[in-house]
């Protein structure tokens, strides 16, 4: 199982867009406090639409708190400083995709605990980083796509088929 830790997540639009991205996966979200908005707040709840209640997301009040609840489960750790490639690991069948904080990302304190674990997303070196929901989408599919997507849906149904009647008059 795929593990999203979100280590003080700043951005209640960037956790929802997370969240459902989690939820579209089977993966689950693990919020490490603080976090920077309220869980009631409209921005995440807007940005996550009607999948909330596919979500699997834990609350951990510190970050010894949500590694003892992930223990035994590798921590692969994001950081645009990082020597090597998300593409370049092969993510285990449990495995824990650590993501820090908007403005800073991680502390390197916390990098310097596992070296080889560190991974980036490469880009140009004129940018900082991509947006964090984007950089969560990114490692967890690649991840997935190691697994051959297994217990994901590969298949899609054609427009009009089954579509939700809430969201037909948008197609």
């Amino acid at each position: 199982m795929i593990h999203v830790v979100l280590i003080e997540p700043e951005i209640p639009q960037n956790t929802g867009n997370i969240a459902r991205t989690c939820a579209a996966t089977g993966s689950v979200l693990h919020l490490v406090e603080p976090l920077g908005y309220s869980l009631e707040d409209r921005y995440l709840k807007r940005a996550g639409l009607d999948y909330w209640p596919l979500a699997r997301v834990c609350v951990h009040p510190t970050l010894e708190a949500a590694k003892a609840e992930l223990a035994g489960i590798p921590w692969y750790l994001t950081s645009s400083h990082a020597p090597r490639s998300y593409a370049e690991i092969s993510y285990p069948e449990d495995a824990a995709l650590v993501f820090g904080r908007e403005s800073c990302g991680l502390p390197q304190a916390m990098l310097d605990e596992a070296p080889g674990r560190c991974i980036r997303i490469p880009m140009i070196e004129e940018a900082r980083s991509l947006n964090l929901s984007n950089s969560v989408a990114v490692v967890v599919y690649e991840a997935l796509r190691q697994r051959n997507f297994a217990g994901l849906s590969l298949k899609g149904k054609a427009r009009g088929e089954a579509v939700r009647p809430e969201w037909k008059d948008y197609l």
